[in-house]
C-alpha cells in the first residue's frame, strides 16, 4: 500500500470515529455482507431451551454465548451463584485505551416457559422463518442459502426470538460491526448476559455484589423489549417493578357431582372469582386501599416526553380489536406510570373436552403486580392481603388444616413468588443521558421516541441498589413480537436497527 494510499485510509478511519452519520452507513454496510452468518448464529442459539429452571440447557446457552464471545476476544467467563443450581451471568469485557468512562451493556438469554402445543406451524425451538406475520398470513421459509437475499421484513419465530437473545445478538453485532467498520469504542465495554430475569432475578443481586468493583460502571445500557407502537426507536428511561402472587380459595376436600351438592357446596371458582372482581373497579382502577399511594410524581421533562410521543391509542384498539379501553380516558403512555394489578390466569376444575359436572376443590389465580416509582413490592403485596382480609377471608401461606376449614367458612392461601423488585427510573437530563439519545438518533432518520418508564419490567432496582450507576433501556424488538406468549417473533429489520443503534452507543462522544 502507498503511503498516500495509508493517509487516505487513516483519514477515512479518523472521519469515521467523528461522524456518527458515516459510522452508521459504516456499520450497516458490514453486516448487510454478514446478513448470513448472524442469521446463522441467531439460529444455532435459539434452538437451544431456555428456560431458567432447565439447568442442563440454561448452561448450554451460557456457553454457546462464551463461545461466541470468545470469537470476539471479549474474554468472556461466568459469574456463578453460591448456589450451584443458579444459572451464571455470562461477562466479557473490552479495554479502550484512554477512555474515561465504562458502559455495562445488559441483555438476558433465558425466556418464559411455553406450551409447544400452542404454538402454530412451529415449535418454541426450533426456529423458523415466515415472509410476514402468522397474523397476515406469513409463510414458511427455507433458511436461505448464502447467495440468496434476505428480506429484512421476514419474522423470526421462536422463543426468545424477541425477549430477549436479540439483545444479545445486537450487543455483540453491534460491536464486531464497529471495530470492522474502523469505529473504534470511545467508552471501556463490559458485558452481561444474565440467565434468570424471567424467574425474577433470584440470584442477581448476590452475584452484583460479589463482584461489586468489576461491574461498576457509569451507566448500564439494557437492551431489552419493544420499540414504541409506530415503529420508531425508542430510548427509556425507567421501567415498573414486578411481583407475582398466588392465590388459592378452598371448597370441600373431594371433588362433588353438581347435581347432587349443587346450591350447598361453595362453589371455590365462583368464590375467586367475586374475590377478584372486588380487586377492581368498571374503569379498570385498583379498588385496593393505597394501591395508588407513595407515586413518585414524574418531573416536567418526563411529562413533556409524554406529550411528544406519537399517540397510537386508537390504531392499537384497532389492531387489537377492542371497542373500549381501561384508564377512564387515559393514554396507554399515562396508564404504565401508574401501579396495575393483572390476573395472569386463573385455575378450577376443567373446561373443554375434559369439563365434567363437579363442583371443584380448589381455584387458583396468578397475579401479576406491576410498580411504579415509589412503591415498595413486600408494601404492596402487604396491602393486597389486607385487602384479602377486609373481604372476609383467613390468610394463610399453607393449605389448611381440618381444625382451620371447621372454623373459617372463607380460607384464601397467599404466597409472594421469589424475585420481586421495585421500579426504577434515571432522569433523562443527565448529560450522560443525553449522550444515549444523541447516539441512537444519530441511527435514524425519524425523531426517536424518549419516554420515562416502559410498561414490562426488568430487575434495573436491583442494579442501583448495588451498583453506583443509572440505567437506560434501547428496546430492539418489533412491538407485535408476541414477547412471553406462543408464536414470539422477531422482524429482521428490528434486528438490523437494534445491531446500528448498540454500535452508535458503543462509539458516543
Amino acid at each position: 500500500m502507498t503511503v498516500a494510499k495509508r493517509l487516505s485510509t487513516l483519514a477515512l478511519t479518523l472521519l469515521l470515529v467523528q461522524s456518527p452519520a458515516l459510522a452508521a452507513g459504516s456499520v450497516r454496510e458490514h453486516r448487510r455482507a454478514h446478513e448470513h452468518e448472524i442469521l446463522r448464529e441467531f439460529l444455532e442459539l435459539l434452538a437451544i431451551p431456555n428456560v431458567a429452571d432447565d439447568r442442563e440447557n440454561i448452561r448450554r446457552n451460557a456457553a454457546a454465548i462464551v463461545t461466541m464471545m470468545q470469537r470476539r476476544r471479549l474474554q468472556p467467563r461466568l459469574l456463578e451463584a453460591s448456589d450451584p443450581s443458579a444459572p451464571p451471568a455470562v461477562y466479557g469485557e473490552w479495554k479502550t485505551p484512554g477512555a474515561t468512562r465504562t458502559l455495562i451493556f445488559y441483555a438476558h438469554y433465558d425466556g418464559q416457559p411455553t406450551d409447544p402445543r400452542k404454538w402454530d406451524g412451529s415449535l418454541p425451538w426450533q426456529p423458523v422463518l415466515r415472509t410476514a406475520a402468522l397474523e397476515a398470513g406469513g409463510k414458511l421459509l427455507p433458511v436461505p442459502k448464502a447467495n440468496e437475499a434476505i428480506n429484512p421484513e421476514w419474522r423470526l419465530y421462536a422463543r426468545s426470538a424477541a425477549d430477549d437473545k436479540a439483545g444479545v445478538m445486537a450487543i455483540l453485532f453491534g460491536f464486531d460491526a464497529l471495530l470492522a467498520s474502523g469505529a473504534k469504542p470511545t467508552s471501556n465495554l463490559k458485558f452481561f448476559f444474565e440467565g434468570e430475569e424471567e424467574a425474577g432475578s433470584p440470584h442477581l443481586a448476590e452475584l452484583l455484589r460479589l463482584n461489586k468493583q468489576l461491574l461498576q460502571g457509569d451507566a448500564w445500557i439494557i437492551c431489552d423489549g419493544p420499540v414504541h407502537q409506530s415503529g420508531r426507536k425508542q430510548v427509556v428511561f425507567g421501567v415498573r417493578g414486578d411481583t407475582n402472587v398466588d392465590i388459592t380459595v378452598y371448597g370441600a376436600k373431594r371433588p362433588l357431582h353438581s347435581g347432587h351438592y349443587g346450591n350447598w357446596a361453595p362453589n371455590p371458582a365462583l368464590t375467586l372469582a367475586k374475590l377478584l372482581a372486588s380487586m377492581k373497579g368498571d374503569s379498570g382502577r385498583v379498588t385496593i386501599a393505597g394501591w395508588y399511594d407513595d407515586l413518585e410524581p414524574l418531573g416536567e421533562a418526563e411529562r413533556r416526553a409524554i406529550a411528544d410521543a406519537p399517540q397510537y391509542d386508537d390504531t392499537l384498539r384497532s389492531q387489537l380489536g377492542l371497542a373500549r379501553a381501561e384508564g377512564s380516558g387515559k393514554m396507554l403512555l399515562e396508564l404504565i406510570n401508574e401501579p396495575s394489578l393483572n390476573i395472569n390466569g386463573i385455575s378450577s376444575g376443567d373446561v373443554g373436552a375434559l369439563a365434567r359436572n363437579v363442583i371443584p376443590t380448589t381455584a387458583t389465580a396468578v397475579l401479576d403486580l406491576r410498580l411504579v416509582k415509589g412503591n415498595d413490592h413486600r408494601r404492596q403485596v402487604q396491602r393486597l392481603i389486607d385487602h384479602i382480609q377486609k373481604q372476609g377471608f383467613y390468610v394463610t401461606d399453607h393449605d389448611p388444616t381440618d381444625e382451620e376449614r371447621q372454623r373459617y367458612p372463607l380460607i384464601a392461601r397467599v404466597t409472594q413468588r421469589p424475585g420481586g423488585y421495585n421500579a426504577e427510573r434515571t432522569r433523562m437530563d443527565l448529560p450522560i443521558s443525553l449522550a444515549v439519545i444523541t447516539a441512537v438518533q444519530s441511527t435514524s432518520e425519524q425523531a426517536i421516541v424518549r419516554l420515562p418508564t416502559s410498561g414490562g419490567s426488568l430487575p434495573l432496582s436491583i442494579i442501583t441498589d448495588n451498583l453506583t450507576t443509572v440505567t437506560m433501556t434501547v428496546p430492539i424488538a418489533n412491538y407485535d413480537n408476541n414477547q412471553h406468549a406462543e408464536n414470539e417473533n422477531l422482524r429482521l429489520q428490528n434486528l438490523w436497527d437494534g445491531i446500528e443503534s448498540m454500535a452508535a452507543i458503543m462509539t458516543m462522544k
